[in-house]
């Protein structure tokens, strides 16, 4: 991250938040000497979002709803997509949710109760609620970016702890 070329920096950056602003001012205030430098200033850029680089980055994620539900049929399946319908008539943009603590047996459970409570917010309020995922998942996405540095012994080093792959949603 801190060698590549900023073009190239911002494109994998992009692949984390769909924001250019985003991409933008991390790729320009490299180096980062570790990967909590790198969260930290993410965070900080994911908090300064504008209303334009927010609905940006939501358009960026894609629904994935058959993702999510996989092999899934049924009352499930149909449950995930009228709340998944109702929720982007409602706020106009893909449902987005962090899923990296939570167990992947348990995902559905989790986006199925989080629509139905986020689709009872006013639209501010969801606007928010959205962005704070969207800060979630670019630091997961992050994470996952960097290669592991391996330390003495060959154990992960503390800035790259082993995740796994995140069954996050934007639905």
């Amino acid at each position: 991250m801190n060698t590549t070329s900023t073009q190239d920096a911002e494109r994998a950056l992009m692949a984390c938040c769909g924001s250019r602003h985003w991409a933008r001012r991390l790729a320009d205030h490299r180096p980062y000497p570790d990967l909590d430098a790198l969260l930290a200033a993410a965070d900080e850029a994911s908090y300064d979002l504008a209303q334009d680089d927010l609905g940006e980055a939501l358009a960026a994620e894609a629904p994935q709803a058959a993702h999510l539900a996989g092999g899934v049929h049924g009352a499930a399946a149909t449950a995930l997509r009228a709340a998944t319908a109702a929720y982007e008539s409602r706020f106009g943009h893909a449902f987005v949710i962090c899923l990296d603590d939570i167990a992947p047996s348990e995902a559905l459970d989790h986006v199925l109760a989080s629509l139905r409570d986020r689709l009872g917010n006013d639209p501010e309020e969801e606007r928010a609620l959205a962005a704070e995922e969207l800060r979630r998942l670019a630091r997961g996405r992050l994470a996952r970016l960097l290669p592991r540095t391996p330390r003495a012994g060959g154990q992960p080093g503390p800035a790259t702890v082993t995740r796994r792959n995140s069954p996050y949603v934007p639905v």
